[in-house]
């Protein structure tokens, strides 16, 4: 997923240029869907700031009912804002995975040796109760 949310991100700055409409549309569908992949594993891990951003950035991005705010000037630092909260997710989710995979390295037993291994074949089990 991190792939998408950079891509997701480095469309957002590309949009800061003067393009054709037909990018922007692109530009919105992407998002939306960025958005909602976000939203999906942020509410899934119980992080509901993440989940309130991106709540708002799908709304505002959404292809469905689109918002028009008619001037370049007020989407310049959208785009980069949005941009920069994708890089910011996906760089969170992958300090995430890596403490993940160490905490489950942690947890997992050494390997020992075969010669080594007490056999549950091999303990000697009383089977009369110490009386107490």
């Amino acid at each position: 997923m991190k792939p998408f949310l950079t891509f997701c991100a480095l469309c957002c700055f590309i949009g800061i240029f003067r393009l054709p409409i037909e990018y922007y549309t692109f530009l919105r569908i992407l998002i939306s869907i960025g958005a909602l992949l976000v939203l999906y594993n942020t509410l899934s891990s119980k992080q509901h700031y993440f989940s309130i951003i991106f709540l708002v950035i799908f709304i505002l991005f959404n292809p469905v009912f689109p918002i028009y705010l008619y001037w370049k000037n007020i989407w310049i630092p959208i785009d980069i804002i949005t941009g920069i909260l994708f890089l910011l997710i996906s760089f969170i989710e992958r300090k995430e995975q890596k403490k993940e995979e160490e905490i489950t390295e942690e947890t997992s037993e050494p390997s020992i040796p075969i010669h080594q291994r007490t056999v549950s074949r091999d303990r000697i089990i009383n089977p009369e109760k110490t009386k107490e």
